[in-house]
């Protein structure tokens, strides 16, 4: 608060406020469009403070959430086209760089042709994309095996040796398995298969996230609490918690852990630098005993269930199972089990279930009990990414972390042409009737037109050389046309309709603003 007793604030309005947002977005979309694509260029980031060396990067999200202005009205912008970066890559693991670009032409078209009754062109512009998302769903199509490599090595700024990496993974896996990403402590890229399970569960506070780019929080050399007992007090986990602490040990709970204790632990995690992170146990009723019983076994942990009279405060940490590697997200965790033999009771386990299984005689007891089989005999693949320094390694990580979740969006809603081409296409169907369709047309044109400028062609050369629409375009990179799903030039829909929304979503934020309110500052704008 300054010596006038309040905190002044600067006003900006109407034409004069959007110049100044749009400003802001045009700096960092500049700074990160130019990553767009097969030709995209790399940027270099100086680390905060000076301390950390740089990064090197092709990674838009990475990029967008680096840049902050001098300008608090143009800082605003950035922080909003952040978002929706970070949206797109929390949802479908990349696009974030065509999210971007997308929203700056949606900004821009906007401020051009909205002249009155911006309300209404607004929510037909909000109508118009659901409808686009509802075309290119349709004509998404099922991703093969053959197809996989090719959209890894997309991903991957079009590295067809990760592609193939990532590719081999999925189909050791399976279309549903799960495929983590590590650092290696070699300078060679390779996989590995090592047992895991997959919990339908996440974080309970976002307080616990350590890996703020992927959104999760990543734990290695776990022990691991199994229980079905309320913890309503931090007194109930006393007994294990004071070796954990004394010993800096790591712990993910699995049980239904009430909003104090969380809050308590996930303060804990912040100020003391304590290792811990709570997940809800899976599922409800019956069902919940039965995998809380699978998952104890699989990590080697006693169960402490409140349906058998187990008291939890007599808990000690002898009960606690271990695994290698805990990544735990927003709605699932993965458990990297160590590579040991497997216990007798697990293989006696696995056998009862055998026989439940041949015995059970409803469909939906038999599904039940094969989903539990395949969680305890599942695997993860781990790709172990190496470098000969570590900002190699750090830039090679990134893209394989990206080429990882693309295949798994794929996987689950399947792919459209790449190379903008999808969205060009939904915009040859747009007529001008419209201001919301103008806008939208213009728009959609943008990142297959900033993918051919970062190859070094003029767009309108491209284009008017055969480029008409369906699944008939460019390849920029070779300098041929031809069927883009013959040349594997791929995106999976998941990305594409992501990117699409989430810039809809801010660039209406930021066309509908009229008055900016920010702190008044006392240095001059340099």
């Amino acid at each position: 608060m300054s010596e006038l007793g309040y905190t002044p604030k600067n006003l900006l309005f109407d034409q004069e406020g959007r110049d100044k947002l749009s400003s802001g977005i045009e700096k960092i979309a500049k700074a990160v469009k130019s990553t767009l694509g097969p030709s995209g260029q790399t940027v270099l980031i100086e680390s905060p403070q000076h301390t950390h060396g740089i990064t090197v990067t092709k990674d838009g999200v990475t990029v967008a959430k680096s840049i902050a202005l001098i300008d608090p009205v143009e800082h605003l912008a950035v922080r909003i086209m952040q978002e929706a970066a970070e949206k797109t890559a929390t949802s479908a693991g990349d696009g974030t760089t065509t999210a971007i670009v997308l929203t700056e032409a949606l900004v821009k078209a906007g401020i051009k042709l909205i002249k009155e009754n911006k309300t209404e062109v607004l929510r037909a512009l909000v109508e118009d994309t659901n409808l686009i998302v509802s075309n290119l769903k349709a004509k998404a199509k099922k991703v093969s095996n053959k197809v996989l490599a090719d959209v890894a090595s997309i991903s991957a700024n079009n590295d067809k040796e990760l592609g193939k990496i990532i590719s081999e993974v999925y189909r050791k896996v399976g279309r549903h398995g799960i495929v983590a990403v590590d650092k290696s402590e070699t300078s060679e890229t390779y996989y590995d298969y090592t047992n895991g399970l997959k919990i339908d569960r996440g974080y309970q506070s976002p307080l616990f996230v350590n890996n703020q780019k992927k959104d999760e929080c990543i734990l290695e050399d776990v022990h691991i609490l199994v229980s079905d007992a309320p913890i309503d007090n931090i007194l109930n986990i006393e007994n294990i918690l004071k070796p954990v602490i004394q010993e800096n040990r790591k712990l993910l709970i699995i049980a239904p852990t009430s909003t104090n204790v969380v809050n308590t632990l996930a303060a804990n995690v912040m100020k003391n630098g304590l290792k811990i992170c709570t997940i809800p146990p899976p599922n409800f009723g019956y069902k919940q005993h039965e995998l809380m019983q699978d998952i104890a076994i699989s990590v080697g942990a006693t169960y402490f269930s409140e349906k058998t009279g187990d008291d939890l405060s007599l808990m000690t940490v002898n009960d606690l199972g271990h695994c290698t590697k805990v990544i735990v997200g927003r709605d699932s965790t993965v458990v990297i089990k160590d590579n040991n033999k497997s216990s007798e009771e697990f293989n006696n386990r696995i056998d009862e279930l055998k026989v439940a299984h041949k015995n059970a005689s409803k469909k939906i007891d038999k599904e039940f009990i094969l989903s539990r089989i395949a969680s305890l005999k599942g695997g993860v693949g781990v790709i172990f990414v190496g470098g000969n320094t570590d900002l190699e390694q750090k830039e090679l990580y990134d893209r394989v972390d990206d080429a990882v979740c693309a295949v798994r969006s794929a996987l689950e809603e399947g792919i459209v042409s790449g190379g903008g081409l999808a969205l060009f296409t939904e915009s040859k169907n747009l007529d001008n009737s419209t201001i919301s369709k103008q806008i939208l047309k213009e728009a959609l044109q943008s990142p297959i037109n900033q993918i051919v400028i970062n190859a070094g062609k003029n767009p309108e050369d491209v284009i008017g050389q055969g480029l008409v629409s369906g699944d008939y375009g460019y390849d920029v990179k070779r300098g041929v046309y031809g069927d883009m799903y013959d040349m594997g030039i791929i995106d999976p829909l998941k990305v594409t309709r992501s990117a699409l929304q989430n810039a809809v979503s801010v660039a209406v934020t930021l066309l509908s603003t009229n008055a900016i309110v920010t702190m008044a500052r006392t240095y001059e704008d340099k």
